[in-house]
């Protein structure tokens, strides 16, 4: 065996019920005395107790998803007329990514605070928009520097988003088991991290305000989070990173639409991933386990419900060819891929 493995320095901190302290405790750790605050007017009632413990110079709610060029602009100049010196983002995965936004050009360190479980927190990607192409990137300055994981942040967020959102984190876990750089501790951390999720999300799905629940899928997420950094992005993200920018689609319902359809066009070219899959649900295959945790949640099925053109399959073709690593496990061809889309965009059932 051989393999390099690279881990991601940053301080996690778990603390239900507890975040406005927790949050006070690492800026301060980090010498900061000028924060700016980064949480939309939706996430306005969970960023409110931090704000007060924090010593706040700017509270920010310009908040879009896939992060726009132009909004990240908007930000960075904000950050730096305030004279911020730490970033605070209170939201989910398009909060996060504008604090990596600013980051990524000022170097100011970030406190993540999930409300979702989206896992950008715990990655060092960064994605903006320009027109209708979504551009990602890997940069150590985006990389939070602490994460502060409350569960109870997580008690209101609505039904169908924690679906989606969970569903987002498993394809974080099904990527890195055949990314570009997987290896086998980014395998292991894979597949607690989809045992996590398919145990907790069920469990937050009967009772959403369980803190038990939310605890176990945000560790799930975390897990599949810290894998994704590690191993890259694989043929899922990189078809749902198209869509989502040509499209404007929802990030999280994108992921959990395309998930399967992907999952079951490479487990047969990757038996050890699909047999890892498998036993983290439980179950016979990685496709009925993932069907049945479906199911259970009544996932979203369809891109067409997402608002995705029929014919936008036909334009996104070539720039989802163009980004798919070159050692995907099964072969990538015009044919076979615009067969995946047509399903994805129908919600066909898989065999």
């Amino acid at each position: 065996m051989r393999f390099t493995h690279q881990t991601l320095p940053q301080r996690v901190v778990f603390a239900a019920g507890e975040s406005p302290a927790a949050v006070a405790a690492e800026v301060a750790a980090h010498g900061a005395s000028r924060a700016m605050l980064i949480a939309s007017d939706r996430e306005k009632e969970l960023a409110d107790p931090i704000a007060g413990t924090i010593p706040l110079v700017l509270r920010h709610e310009e908040v879009v998803m896939h992060v726009p060029v132009e909004v990240a602009g908007r930000a960075r100049r904000a950050a730096g007329d305030a004279g911020a010196d730490i970033l605070v983002s209170v939201g989910g995965g398009s909060t996060t990514g504008l604090a990596k936004a600013v980051a990524l050009t000022t170097g100011l360190p970030i406190v993540a605070v999930p409300t979702t479980y989206a896992g950008s927190e715990a990655t060092d990607v960064w994605g903006l928009t320009e027109g209708e192409t979504k551009t990602t990137g890997v940069d150590a300055r985006v990389l939070p520097a602490s994460v502060v994981y409350d569960a109870a942040l997580l008690t209101t967020l609505p039904g169908e988003l924690t679906v989606a959102s969970g569903l987002n984190a498993l394809a974080h876990c099904v990527d890195s088991m055949w990314g570009p750089r997987a290896d086998p501790i980014d395998r292991a951390l894979a597949q607690e991290g989809i045992r996590a999720l398919a145990t907790g999300l069920p469990a937050v799905a009967g009772d959403p305000t369980g803190l038990t629940g939310i605890e176990q899928t945000l560790y799930g997420a975390y897990l599949a989070a810290v894998a994704f950094a590690s191993a890259g992005s694989g043929m899922h993200h990189k078809i749902c990173h198209v869509l989502g920018g040509m499209f404007n689609l929802p990030h999280a319902q994108t992921h959990a639409v395309v998930l399967p359809y992907v999952l079951a066009f490479n487990a047969p070219h990757a038996p050890e991933a699909e047999a890892r899959v498998a036993r983290a649900f439980g179950a016979d295959t990685a496709n009925a386990g993932l069907a049945a945790l479906r199911r259970t949640l009544d996932a979203p099925r369809a891109l067409r419900d997402l608002g995705m053109p029929e014919d936008g399959i036909a334009r996104a073709l070539q720039p989802i060819t163009r980004a798919i690593p070159a050692d995907n496990p099964a072969p990538v061809t015009d044919e076979n891929l615009a067969a995946l889309l047509k399903a994805a965009w129908a919600g066909t059932p898989i065999d």
